[in-house]
C-alpha cells in the first residue's frame, strides 16, 4: 500500500489516498478518455481507495462530469458511466469513479505529485477508438525530436522544417 497525493494544475485542489497499485501501466483510448483528457489521445489511470480518498484543499473547487459511454443511443438508453472529478478553476481532471466499482477510485496519473513507480509493461485498450494519429500500434519509424525544454523555434517553425504545414 502506498499513500499518493495529488492536485490540479492551478493548486486550488489538493487529494490524497491509498493505493495498491500505484504503477501507471494502463493506457485508455476510449473516446470517453480521449475527448477529456486533453493529452495524448489517451488517459492513465491508476488504483486507489475510495475510503481512504482525502479532499485536503479545495473541496469546494471540485465538479465531475458524469461520461456518456454511448451517445449514438436515444438518450434514455445512454449507459453513464464513471463520474470524472475536476477542477472547476483550471478544469485539471483528477479521478474518476465508477459506481459499478464503487470501492475503488481512479486517479489520473498526470494528476500525481508523489513519485510513482516505472511499469515493467504497459498496456494499451479501447485501440479501436484511437485515432490514427495516436495509436500506437502505428508509431513505427516516427521521427522523435526531443527536448529537455522548450525548443528555441516555434510549432509553426517545426512544421515548416518537417514539411508538415500544409
Amino acid at each position: 500500500m502506498m499513500q499518493l497525493k495529488g492536485s490540479c494544475h492551478c493548486g486550488a485542489v489538493e487529494f490524497e489516498f491509498d493505493s495498491p497499485a500505484p504503477v501507471p501501466a494502463m493506457r485508455c483510448y476510449c473516446s470517453i478518455c480521449r475527448k477529456t483528457s486533453g493529452g495524448g489521445g489517451y488517459t492513465v489511470n491508476i488504483m486507489g481507495m475510495t475510503d481512504s480518498l482525502q479532499v485536503t484543499k479545495g473541496q469546494e473547487m471540485l465538479k465531475s462530469y458524469r461520461a456518456i459511454k454511448n451517445k449514438e443511443a436515444p438518450r434514455d438508453q445512454q449507459v453513464l458511466c464513471q463520474n470524472r472529478y475536476f477542477c472547476t478553476n483550471c478544469a485539471s481532471y483528477l479521478w474518476a469513479h465508477c459506481d459499478d466499482y464503487a470501492q475503488w477510485i481512479y486517479p489520473y496519473a498526470s494528476a500525481i505529485d508523489t513519485e510513482l513507480p516505472v511499469p515493467k509493461a504497459t498496456a494499451s485498450l479501447m485501440l479501436n477508438s484511437a485515432k490514427e494519429w495516436a495509436d500506437p500500434r502505428r508509431a513505427k519509424n516516427v521521427e522523435n525530436d526531443m527536448f529537455e525544454e522548450y525548443p528555441t523555434y516555434s510549432l509553426e517553425q517545426w512544421h515548416k522544417d518537417h514539411n508538415e504545414l500544409r
